[in-house]
């Protein structure tokens, strides 16, 4: 017998009274495009046996057992104790480690390509969310945006299911002065556009705006005022504006370390920005500067997150010409490019080198006086930082810098998800989470660069082939 069908009011009822998680959990629609890469996504699937590095900073268990079921971690315990359901998927991980998705908060969909002698930068819309996925990072936040419509649409695109790449978090434009010959950088001119354009962008999607060199101070307490008001939060790459005024002016993250900060700019001028003069006063800064310790202080009263983006600042001098080993991502004139500036930099460098190791101690000085600390990589610069490969090397240089793996781990995941908000859905292993996880075929806690031998990427409990997507993506940075 034929039911009658229900009204459309008791179908929007029925649709209102399913759990809120079964709803946000379903999977979107795979195109073959997209499935060709995915190794796993039943509804259950059981990883037996590995070492678990969960996010927390708690030490790593061994012989663990995590279920997955309909993209959401449902157990987590010891292999003995934790019973596998008879339909689960099982995947033996011994000799194994499973690690949380990265959520980087300093990461672009645009790569280095100069306009003549210009410096400037072009979008990479199919390799680089490719890599971000294939390199482990789930989660990532664009610290801003050239072309901000195509993020936002590559952004809806990874959601269903149509292109391979993480969850996006999109930042507005820069917002910047006139000052910098950058043909694809946004400018604007006041505190008033400043509002209007963050107004815009926020109404379209975008989720955080970054404050650039030549921003003044009136600008950012425009943006800030906007953004707080919507619930959204402001960072930035500064020069004209010292950290210290930043933190004042009630800014959310500050980019790079303490790689921007004009603080300690010999005669700094306000709402002026010096770059090179910004640059000595880092360089003449004693590593354990009373100075240094004070403006640190000061951004933890405040609040302030730091993102450290080690890997564009990495000198050359004895170290991969490409970082992360991403050669061969780009394309032949690129390689080429890359390979010349590198063999034209070796013992070069000196200064940098200096300044990148006082670098590594101010992020470890700060992390240790209660900061929270970020990890991002910014795939800009001089093309040596590619999407993907730069993120599993910003883990990497942690290390460098004094941080155990376990700590470099949690930076790179359940703090960046802390400050986005997120801790309670992503950023670590534990019951109840969604289920955004990296299998290592390897220990990365006995050798960090073991991170690199990451075998299955899991996205809300879909798990996609790394090394397949590392290589479809052979020589195509640079082309798009």
């Amino acid at each position: 017998m034929l039911l009658p069908q229900p009204s459309r009011l008791l179908r929007l009822a029925l649709t209102l009274l399913l759990p809120a998680a079964a709803q946000a959990q379903t999977q979107p629609a795979f195109t073959p495009q997209t499935r060709e890469f995915i190794r796993t996504d039943a509804p259950l699937i059981a990883l037996t046996d590995a070492k678990v590095i969960d996010g927390t900073g708690r030490p790593a268990q061994q012989h663990q057992t995590v279920l997955v079921r309909n993209g959401r971690i449902e157990q987590v315990g010891p292999l003995k104790k934790v019973k596998v359901p008879k339909d689960a998927q099982v995947i033996n991980c011994a000799g194994k480690t499973l690690i949380p998705g990265l959520v980087m908060l300093h990461e672009h969909l645009y790569y280095t390509m100069p306009t003549g002698q210009y410096f400037n930068i072009a979008q990479m819309p199919y390799s680089f969310p490719r890599l971000y996925l294939a390199g482990g990072a789930t989660t990532i936040r664009t610290a801003g945006s050239i072309e901000p419509q195509t993020d936002l649409a590559i952004k809806r695109m990874v959601a269903e299911g149509k292109l391979i790449g993480p969850d996006i978090d999109v930042t507005a434009p820069y917002m910047e002065e006139p000052g910098m010959d950058i043909p694809a950088l946004n400018t604007i001119h006041g505190p008033e556009d400043a509002t209007r354009t963050a107004a815009y962008w926020a109404d379209r999607g975008c989720t955080s705006f970054k404050m650039y060199m030549h921003a003044t101070r009136a600008d950012l307490a425009a943006v800030v005022k906007e953004a707080h008001q919507r619930n959204l939060k402001v960072t930035g790459h500064l020069c004209a504006i010292s950290y210290r005024e930043a933190a004042e002016l009630g800014i959310d993250n500050l980019e790079h370390g303490f790689m921007a900060s004009s603080d300690f700019a010999a005669g700094k001028q306000p709402d002026n920005c010096d770059y090179p003069a910004a640059r000595q006063g880092l360089m003449r800064l004693p590593a354990n500067a009373p100075e240094m310790q004070s403006l640190i202080s000061f951004l933890i009263s405040k609040k302030v997150a730091l993102t450290s983006t080690l890997p564009v600042f990495e000198p050359y001098t004895g170290r991969e010409a490409v970082l992360g080993g991403g050669m061969e991502a780009l394309i032949p004139q690129l390689q080429e490019r890359e390979t010349k500036t590198w063999q034209q930099n070796q013992r070069k460098d000196s200064a940098s080198a200096a300044l990148f190791k006082k670098e590594l101690g101010w992020e470890k000085q700060f992390h240790d006086a209660g900061g929270l600390l970020v990890s991002g990589t910014d795939p800009t610069g001089a093309g040596r930082t590619i999407a993907g490969y730069s993120n599993r090397r910003q883990v990497e240089l942690l290390v460098e810098a004094g941080f155990t793996p376990v700590q470099a781990i949690k930076i790179s995941t359940l703090n960046g998800a802390v400050f986005l908000g997120r801790d309670k859905e992503i950023g670590s292993i534990e019951a109840g989470k969604q289920a955004d996880l990296v299998l290592i075929d390897g220990d990365p806690e006995k050798d960090i660069q073991q991170l690199r031998r990451m075998e299955v990427v899991f996205k809300r409990g879909v798990g996609f082939d790394s090394a397949k997507i590392f290589e479809s993506v052979k020589g195509k940075v640079g082309l798009n």
